[in-house]
């Protein structure tokens, strides 16, 4: 039995300078091609797991910190280096709703917050791309041209697990 990868697309790598253009694309993308991922894929083939979560539970959980990501840029466009709210998202995981729901609301919720939070990212001026929150946690000053690569990452990294899970179990 092969072990799923920590990183099947690699480790975050953060891009100097970044191309921003790209990476809203990108992201602007990424719900349908979820959605294109994980299309038909029986009760079973969802609760599959992928190291400690199951495929449904990667499918809740992109679309609870997609949220928090487009929140936190809301935040940071209008506030002064706003300190954002961390979350627990392995406890999130594993609340029912995660383990055990239908993937049609998180795949909706999704897609409508990528189509807001591309519509907003279009919007930006060079200035405000480089507004920046404080995460609590890591102590830092993250600015937004930082945060689209992280995200954008991110998203590639859980849609990575779910590609990996049907080339491994040939679906």
């Amino acid at each position: 039995m092969r072990l799923p990868p920590q990183f099947p697309v690699g480790p975050f790598e953060q891009l100097y300078p970044p191309t921003r253009d790209p990476l809203v694309a990108e992201i602007e993308a990424f719900p349908a091609a979820v959605a294109a991922e994980v299309s038909g894929w029986s009760d079973a083939r969802l609760d599959t797991l992928y190291k400690n979560w199951t495929a449904r539970q990667i499918v809740h959980y992109m679309a609870d910190s997609h949220v928090n990501a487009y929140i936190r840029f809301k935040w940071t466009l209008t506030e002064d280096n706003p300190t954002i709210k961390p979350y627990r998202e392995g406890e999130w995981a594993a609340l029912d709703d995660s383990r055990t729901g239908d993937i049609a609301a998180p795949l909706a919720l999704l897609q409508g917050v990528h189509r807001r939070w591309v519509q907003l990212m279009r919007t930006m001026t060079e200035g405000q791309w480089t507004r920046s929150f404080h995460h609590p946690e890591s102590g830092e000053d993250v600015p937004l041209t930082e945060s689209v690569q992280l995200y954008a990452w991110h998203g590639r990294h859980h849609l990575g697990q779910l590609k990996w899970l049907r080339e491994y179990h040939d679906w």
